[in-house]
């Protein structure tokens, strides 16, 4: 009201409405989708798939590593799950066969392997909408301020290039800065053979997955051009598989990641929307742009950008670095005269998943690839420091003039 009063059921209506926000569901959804990869064994069989073709050669179980998570980031919004539930579990053999252990020739192959899928995942997990969950929240929380945000096929192609240079280098880099004592074996690819016999021939309920999988990409690709809302398609999609047996109802309870990101930012988004409300980011933002006002737009662009990348150091957690900073950041950037706001808002959202690359609790999967135990700590921070600066270096070099073109 405008007197700054509401009644009991304005109020609750308020505080629910971030669970009636479509983009929320579409994390929400998208948790399920990986279900059923984990559950048909889809992302096993992908990825001993590419090792069996690619491990002979330590720089091609690398690309292997990195086109696994690459091939499963779009349907997997938790790079936890993604790095961490899926690659992590068949890939952590591996340095076995070479008689590599964090206490005994760690670097014969398996602190190689480590580094390069923590950073392919925190790349991939740049590259789509649906590869990480708070890219999504992002999208929301921007919104809210009323800035124009991309689609799911928009993001894709605007990081595109940015993406592929650094997915495709990240082998290549590691391999060099980084690099495994043993270069060439025929003993990988021989155990990824087996574990592939394992699972059988492809099954119907694994075609049916890549048929699903293949048609919700198709649809948030497209579907901004054809009217489909994108959360309707991934509920449709959704409701397919669970009439196809792909997942049962059990499933879908049992999914604690996907309930947990559906209440934590159902409230989120709520919170954010009401901090805008009451004025609070305007008045914050306001006196952090009389401080910098003096600079010119571009300096200030790049020092906001900067800013907003290494200041995940003191953050644990993605999702708690966007929720406390992004808008207030984007909010400052609208108060700057001749400030490209829209181009900043981009640049921001493509950074959430490359910081998670600085340290070793930065996103989830570090934490797993860290206590994996064949990189030191030392040499982590060290690591993360190298390709941190190169993720944003790239990103600035080649995400900005390719923003612009095409915005």
């Amino acid at each position: 009201k405008p007197d700054g009063t509401a009644t009991a059921s304005q109020v609750l209506s308020w505080g629910l409405s971030g669970f009636s926000n479509s983009t929320v569901w579409l994390i929400f959804v998208a948790f399920m989708f990986a279900s059923g990869f984990q559950k048909t064994g889809l992302g096993k069989r992908i990825a001993f798939l590419l090792v069996s073709k690619l491990g002979k050669r330590s720089l091609g179980l690398g690309y292997a590593i990195a086109l696994s998570d690459l091939l499963l980031a779009p349907i997997m919004p938790s790079n936890t799950a993604r790095s961490g539930g899926t690659i992590f579990p068949i890939i952590k053999h591996i340095p076995l066969l070479y008689d590599s252990t964090p206490e005994n020739n760690p670097r014969k192959i398996g602190s190689y392997i480590s580094w390069v899928a923590l950073a392919t995942t925190c790349v991939t997990s740049s590259m789509f909408i649906t590869s990480l969950a708070p890219n999504i929240l992002a999208i929301d929380l921007v919104r809210e301020v009323g800035m124009n945000t991309p689609s799911w096929g928009e993001w894709f192609f605007l990081f595109l290039p940015v993406g592929l240079i650094l997915v495709l280098s990240i082998p290549l880099l590691t391999y060099l800065i980084y690099p495994p004592t043993i270069k060439k074996s025929d003993e990988v690819p021989a155990w990824a053979k087996k574990e592939l016999a394992k699972l059988g021939k492809i099954t119907k309920k694994e075609l049916i997955m890549i048929a699903l999988f293949t048609v919700a990409l198709l649809l948030w690709i497209f579907g901004g051009y054809l009217k489909i809302n994108a959360t309707l398609s991934a509920l449709a999609v959704l409701s397919i598989m669970i009439v196809l047996n792909i997942l049962d109802w059990d499933d879908i309870l049992a999914n604690k990641p996907a309930w947990n990101v559906l209440v934590w930012f159902g409230t989120l988004v709520t919170l954010s929307a009401g901090l805008n409300n009451v004025g609070f980011l305007d008045w914050l933002a306001g006196n952090i742009t009389s401080a910098i006002s003096s600079f010119s737009p571009s300096v200030i662009l790049l020092s906001l950008l900067v800013t907003f990348f290494l200041i995940h150091y003191f953050f644990a957690s993605i999702t708690a670095h966007v929720t406390a900073l992004l808008v207030l950041f984007v909010v400052t950037a609208k108060g700057i005269p001749g400030m490209d706001v829209q181009l900043l808002t981009y640049l921001l959202l493509y950074s959430i998943g490359l910081m998670g690359i600085l340290t070793p609790y930065g996103t989830g999967p570090s934490p797993i690839w860290y206590g994996f135990g064949y990189i030191s700590s030392k040499k982590f921070w060290f690591l993360g420091v190298i390709f941190g600066i190169l993720f944003l270096t790239v990103l600035i070099i080649v995400g900005i003039p390719w923003i612009k073109l095409w915005t």
